[in-house]
Formats: structure tokens, C-alpha cells, sequence
């Protein structure tokens, strides 16, 4: 039984999604991205409000302009914007603006281990290596374990929380992998962290733009204690990303990047760091990226995120329904369940490179998808069951092909018709798979 087909209007808040893109033969159709998962296309609403503020644009903060004072008050109005989307407690948490959600993670890692004990973060053998590099030089880093199927071990985690007890900076966590889709439940992990007395960091990237979310109060065994997440993911486009955690936490040490604005008092001798945020928030603040992703805030809490998520998970459904009829079609994770997933979707064709499906897709049909490891090469190695002595193999030949998947994903401007004219391509490339191996087997085209 085929998914219900939901009719939304969500199409229309989008830019771009009618634009024309040419094919490998020179004729036009209208681009299809599949792609979401590592970007969104912006707002027409968001791109409205930026037109509408840029008259009144200037530096914010100890400007005595109207245009200064203007601007100030509303990037100051935009971080309570923003802290009350996700639940966050404005008078114990701080929202730090930053460029992203890697560097939201970087800026946190400098500032959790403060004695000179052994300091443990548990990450996970699903994340994001932006939820894993940047622990590794500071702390002794261990990982929770996936299953066959590439969900988190609950077990695993409850183990590590015993066998480190103390010695937790730390544990940080994916809300969705970026690979499988998979919806992490945060708030049971929560609950047990906080059993143990240690905190946890939600790496939001993936789950702030597709699926309501609350930080819960502080009180509260199931508060997540810090947040990570990047407006270019949820249409806003316009370089800044978020870090939410305790104030407390930014009171001390020095910032990672120092200089304008981040002091109150400097002589040749002495330095009074600013209070958190702005101690955080190095140079001229990117106003216009707050206001983008204040707007989209106000765009998304419109639609309704419970809207959102029925309607994405209507998408992802459908396409996997679709994608199991196809013959050679290797799906990963668990393709018979779309309870706790958002709307992303890995797979491969059997004997075809991922990377020239992903090329055939684009130039034979104007097809977005991603292709790789999408930047978590250990999960991906677990899915794709490579051993350890391929791995080393891999490492010692640096030109050695790189193992992957194909990964499609939904925003909620994607459409049925356009995961029937995916389908239509993919058919068409394992029909006459031999055709486009022998073509694509050693072009390199920029289009």
C-alpha cells in the first residue's frame, strides 16, 4: 500500500525551485534537488527581510548612529528569537552566533575540561566528523556503538557512562544522522546521561529544520544542556550557525579567537574579557545571517514544524516504497521503517560507482544528490561492512577509490512528482547500465 499523498503550498515559500539548469546534451529542464541535507535553498521570505533591513544595515554594538542603534537591538532581538524556537531558558543559557555548526562544536571543545584530570567525551560511531575531530586533541574520546543496522546502542552508551563515571566532559550526539536519517531519541539519552551526571551536546544540524524540538528546562533529567545547528540547513542561507549552552559555561578563560569585541578593558598589561556572548563573538558580527535565519525561524514556526515532519516523512515513504521495487537497488539502514527517520535516504546501484550515479543523475536528468561518505567516513565504513585491513590498505594508497553511498534528501519544498521522475532515471540507468558505464567511465565535464 502506497503512502498518502499530502498537498502543501510549501513549494511556493522556496526560491529556485522552478530554475531552468541545462543537461549534458544542451537541453533545460527544471533542476530537482535532492541534496537538502547539506544545504537548503533560501526563503522567498528571508530574502524579502534582508532586502528590507539593508537600508537600516550597519555595525552593531557601541555605534551611537541611529542605524547602529537600530541594528543592535534587533541582533540582540534575533538571539531571543532563536533561543525560544528551540526551548532554550534565556536567563541561564546564552545563544552564541557563530558561522556554523562546526564551529559552533570547535568553539565548545575549548571549553569543557578545565582540571587536570583524565577528561572523557563519548561521541558515536554515527556523527558527523564535525561532532568528532574536534574533540580529539583535547580529550580522550571514546565511541558508542551502532548496530548492524546503524542505530545507537543504548546498552553500549549506559556502559561507557559506568566504565568513565567522573571523568565525563561530555557526551555529544547526533539528533539525526545526516547518512541514514535515523532520529536519535535524544531525551531518553538525556535522561540517562544525566543519571550519571554528565552533560550532553546535540549536534542539531540535521533535526532543528525537520522536526519540532524542545531543550526542556533545566530541572528537567531530559534538558539537553547544549545545542549545535546552522541556519543553511533550515533556508537561511547566509553563513551563521548557533551554539546554545549555559552562560556559566563561557564565564571563564579566554575566547578560541580574540580581538574586537570581545573585550571590555584592555591595556599593554591586562585583559577583561566582555561577558558571554559577545566575548564569543570575535569582529563585526554577520547581521545579516542572523536576521536571514530570525526570519526563517518565523517562516518555519508558520508552516509548523508537526507540518513538516508528516509531510517530509509522507516524501520519504513514498520513495522508499518505490526504490525496494527496483531491482539492484542496495538501500542501507532499515528501508521498512520510517518511524524515527527524517528525509534522508543512502543507497547504491550494484556494479555502478556511486559518484557516477550521482554524475548521471546530474547531467543526464538534472538530478541533485550527494554521493561519498557525506563527511562520516567511520559510519559509513560500518554500513558498508569494510574491514579493518581494507581500511589500512586505503590509508597507505592515497589515490585508492573511496568507498560510498548515494544519498537523497527531501526539504520541504521536494515533491512526488519529482521522486516518480528520480525513479524513472534510476530504472533507466540499471536498464542500460552498460551504456553509461562505457560513457561515464572516464568523462569529466563542468558544466
Amino acid at each position: 500500500m502506497e503512502s498518502k499523498r499530502y498537498k502543501t503550498n510549501f513549494r511556493n515559500f522556496v526560491m529556485g525551485v522552478d530554475a531552468k539548469i541545462p543537461l549534458i546534451n544542451g537541453r533545460f529542464v527544471t533542476a530537482i534537488n535532492f541534496d537538502n541535507a547539506a544545504t537548503t535553498p533560501p526563503f522567498l521570505s528571508t530574502l524579502q527581510q534582508i532586502n528590507n533591513f539593508s537600508p537600516w544595515y550597519s555595525s552593531i554594538h557601541r555605534g551611537t548612529g541611529y542605524k547602529s542603534q537600530f541594528s543592535s537591538n534587533l541582533y540582540e532581538k534575533c538571539r531571543n528569537t532563536v533561543g525560544n524556537f528551540v526551548g532554550a531558558d534565556m536567563h541561564t543559557h546564552t545563544v552564541i552566533f557563530v558561522k556554523n555548526t562546526t564551529e559552533a562544536i570547535n568553539k565548545l571543545s575549548y571549553r569543557l575540561c578545565k582540571t587536570n584530570k583524565k577528561c572523557v567525551v563519548l561521541s558515536t560511531c554515527m556523527e558527523h566528523h564535525s561532532n568528532d575531530l574536534p574533540w580529539r586533541d583535547k580529550y580522550d574520546v571514546d565511541y558508542i556503538a551502532v548496530d548492524h543496522l546503524g542505530k545507537l546502542s543504548l546498552e553500549d552508551l549506559e556502559y561507557k557512562l559506568k566504565k568513565y563515571k567522573d571523568h565525563i566532559a561530555l557526551v555529544t550526539i547526533t539528533g539525526i544522522s545526516n547518512v541514514t536519517g535515523y532520529k536519535n531519541p535524544i531525551y531518553k539519552i538525556a535522561r540517562l546521561v544525566h543519571k550519571y551526571h554528565a552533560k550532553i551536546l546535540v549536534d542539531g544540524a540535521q533535526l532543528i529544520p525537520h522536526a519540532p524540538f524542545h531543550m526542556n528546562p533545566i530541572d528537567s533529567p531530559e534538558h539537553i544542556d547544549y545545542l549545535a545547528f546552522s541556519a543553511h540547513k533550515m533556508y537561511a542561507p547566509f553563513g551563521i550557525g548557533v551554539l546554545i549552552g549555559p552562560e556559566s559555561t563561557f564565564e571563564e578563560d579566554a575566547p578560541e579567537y580574540s580581538g574586537g569585541g570581545t573585550v571590555d578593558m584592555v591595556t599593554h598589561d591586562f585583559i577583561r574579557w566582555a561577558q558571554p556572548p559577545h566575548k564569543e563573538e570575535s569582529g563585526t558580527p554577520n547581521i545579516i545571517g542572523v536576521i536571514a535565519l530570525s526570519s526563517a525561524i518565523h517562516t518555519l514556526k508558520m508552516i509548523g514544524m508537526e507540518n513538516i515532519e508528516k509531510y517530509e516523512n509522507s516524501l520519504t515513504t513514498y520513495a522508499l516504497q518505490k526504490l525496494k521495487k527496483i531491482s539492484g537497488i542496495q538501500l542501507y539502514g532499515n528501508p521498512d521503517d520510517c518511524t524515527d527517520r527524517v528525509s534522508i535516504i543512502p543507497f547504491n546501484i550494484a556494479d555502478i560507482p556511486h559518484e557516477m550515479v550521482a554524475t548521471i543523475l546530474s547531467y543526464e536528468a538534472g538530478i541533485a544528490v550527494r554521493n561519498g561518505c557525506f563527511c562520516a567516513q567511520p559510519y559509513i565504513q560500518e554500513l558498508l561492512n569494510i574491514n579493518s585491513h581494507e581500511i589500512e590498505e586505503r590509508i597507505k594508497d592515497s589515490t585508492a577509490h573511496h568507498p560510498g553511498m548515494v544519498r537523497i534528501s527531501f526539504g520541504l519544498y521536494n515533491h512526488y512528482d519529482e521522486i516518480d521522475m528520480f525513479m524513472t532515471m534510476l530504472e533507466k540507468i540499471i536498464t542500460n547500465k552498460a551504456y553509461y558505464l562505457k560513457k561515464y567511465s572516464d568523462i569529466h565535464i563542468n558544466i
